[in-house]
């Protein structure tokens, strides 16, 4: 059999649909430790109430925006959270400076938000957001394995 006739089924959009609103348990959801790894330039860690941890770049973080905006931007160009824009076809692409937050808030006690350097602050990130989209080898590996595409 050559690899032409090797066909995968595609996933069920409704069943991760399910997935994505099937709430989580609230130590899931509710982080323990919080460290913001600002003056490094590295990312963002969690350590959850039910110990599991989690840790994403900055580069995920910006690319994987909530708001409305970035979020219809990665609909219309296909690209799930976290995945960078496609690099444009220009000879001699213009450096980009690594996405760093300037600020960092605390929204309540749901969610944070980022004040990037490229004067983008209209995402507001949920501890539930970030839990489904954890970075962590288990949880990528179980997002792939349940849709049948990596995270």
């Amino acid at each position: 059999m050559s690899h032409e006739e090797i066909h995968t089924a595609p996933s069920d959009p409704a069943a991760s649909e399910e997935e994505e609103l099937r709430p989580l348990p609230r130590n899931a959801v509710t982080p323990k430790k919080v460290r913001v790894l600002l003056t490094e330039g590295k990312g963002m860690e969690i350590e959850w109430a039910d110990g599991h941890k989690s840790a994403w770049s900055f580069g995920w973080l910006r690319a994987a925006c909530p708001c409305v905006t970035c979020h219809e931007e990665r609909l219309q160009e296909g690209r799930k959270p976290g995945q960078p824009k496609p690099s444009s076809a220009a000879l001699l692409p213009m450096y980009t400076p690594p996405p760093i937050p300037v600020t960092v808030h605390r929204v309540g006690n749901y969610a944070i938000r980022f004040n990037w350097q490229d004067g983008h602050s209209g995402g507001i990130y949920s501890w539930d957001y970030l839990r489904r989209h954890c970075q962590c080898k288990e949880c990528t590996f179980t997002t792939a394995k349940t849709t049948g595409t990596p995270n």
